[in-house]
């Protein structure tokens, strides 16, 4: 399946003077799969050292050195490493010299095109004996297939052009709408995980690509005991559990499980987090930019991976899904979570786009915006949860405090713009960033 962050690669392969990339996600959303792909690509050579497969290739690292790490891997392998080659590192966290290493081959072979990449690397770079220099290495993030990807991915290309050509006063057709709609329907219950869409792709039976959901969520399970004391796994088992049905909630402690420790339940959301399985979304007073320094990170609420695990693990009903109103399934989770899940997917692929939410906590008149997000100096609020008759008076009541020309309500409604809100259908996030550009060319 081809992916969007494809095209940075093959910008960053233009380069001439290139920084070795590290590629970070979590597990099972494509890495591998993705590199290997573009390296058979664009280079006339691709090397891949799998150190999980392979852990006796760890001692061409046993120097920092890149020319003699080069001359090892060739003599071990029987390859050739030059700058038409791509030499890929994978499950780089089992090999702490690997990661180490990358800052000289950009200081002394920066020539050579070096991808390293690997399910848990995030642990890895938090050990105080790895140091990468700031400058020395480039990170890009992978993220599950979005729903743009997922329009491709299902030969629904076309629909992905025609959507790109659509401005803010532009009338969608109605066949249109109700195609992309159903479509949305089927990404809610495949998700992005590309082995569940490859599955579906295949197969058009949500059962399979449930099984395959029902597999990743095992996987995860079964990798607690690689960044966890064994003390700390059933903590993990709670909050792994238990975050699905959380979505759009503020987390307290409680709810999770009662009969646990504070410290231990947030030990564990920090632990998942690393490892990209839930994603915080902290509050914030919006107050400026960034966000991010007005933010109190002891109010937070949680989103999942990936919007298909979160309805299995709740154990919605692909029926219920493809007939019920989405901003109301599960009380607007499902349609939040989609969401959040979508705005980190269109970020830039460099970036570790952290996601924040408002809420103004005064008796008899308390409020809450389920994201805000900057779009370079302009601060937008984002209503997910109202349907066509919600009144948006958390929407409108930031932006009166906050001064804010406009907010964005994602919505199963066309595009349209009414009293400062910008209504954008759920298949158009991708979009966002160009349709608020024109709201302020406006």
């Amino acid at each position: 399946m081809k992916r969007d962050i494809e095209k940075d690669l093959y910008q960053w392969k233009e380069q001439k003077e290139k920084l070795p990339l590290l590629m970070r996600g979590a597990r099972q959303v494509g890495k591998s799969y993705t590199v290997e792909t573009f390296g058979k690509k664009v280079f006339k050579n691709t090397v891949i050292i799998n150190f999980e497969l392979h852990p006796e290739l760890k001692d061409c690292f046993n120097t920092l050195e890149p020319d003699d790490i080069i001359n090892k891997i060739q003599i071990v392998l029987g390859v050739t490493i030059d700058e038409d080659t791509l030499l890929f590192l994978d499950e780089i966290q089992e090999c702490p010299n690997a990661i180490m290493s990358l800052r000289y081959f950009k200081e002394k072979k920066n020539y050579i095109a070096v991808i390293g990449a690997g399910s848990l690397v995030e642990f890895a770079l938090e050990k105080k004996d790895i140091k990468i220099p700031v400058g020395r290495v480039q990170y890009i993030y992978l993220e599950p297939l979005s729903f743009a990807e997922f329009l491709t991915a299902s030969g629904n290309e076309q629909l992905r052009l025609y959507l790109k050509n659509i401005h803010l006063n532009s009338e969608i057709e109605n066949s249109i709408h109700q195609k992309l709609m159903t479509l949305i329907r089927e990404y809610l219950i495949v998700g992005g995980m590309p082995a569940a869409v490859k599955s579906y792709i295949d197969t058009k039976d949500f059962t399979q690509a449930g099984r395959i959901q029902n597999a990743l969520l095992q996987t995860y399970r079964s990798d607690f005991g690689k960044y966890a004391k064994y003390s700390e796994q059933k903590y993990l088992q709670k909050v792994f559990e238990k975050v699905p049905q959380l979505i759009g909630e503020r987390v307290k402690y409680a709810k999770i499980d009662l009969e646990s420790k504070s410290r231990d339940i947030k030990n564990a959301i920090n632990l998942l987090s690393l490892a990209g399985v839930i994603r915080q979304v902290i509050a914030t007073a919006a107050a400026g930019i960034p966000l991010g320094a007005q933010s109190n990170d002891k109010k937070f609420k949680l989103n999942y991976l990936d919007i298909g695990l979160m309805q299995n693990a709740c154990g919605l009903q692909a029926k219920l899904l493809l007939d019920a109103d989405i901003m109301q399934i599960n009380s607007g989770s499902v349609a939040e979570q989609f969401v959040g899940q979508e705005l980190r997917a269109y970020e830039d692929r460099y970036m570790d786009r952290q996601l924040f939410f408002w809420a103004r906590d005064k008796r008899n008149s308390s409020a809450e915006v389920d994201y805000v997000y900057d779009a370079g100096a302009l601060i937008i609020p984002i209503e997910v949860k109202a349907g066509k008759s919600g009144s948006l008076k958390s929407l409108r009541l930031f932006l009166e405090e906050k001064k804010v020309p406009f907010g964005i309500r994602f919505a199963m409604d066309k595009l349209s713009l009414h009293e400062k809100i910008l209504t954008i259908p759920l298949y158009m996030i991708e979009h966002m960033h160009r349709l608020v550009q024109e709201m302020n060319i406006k």
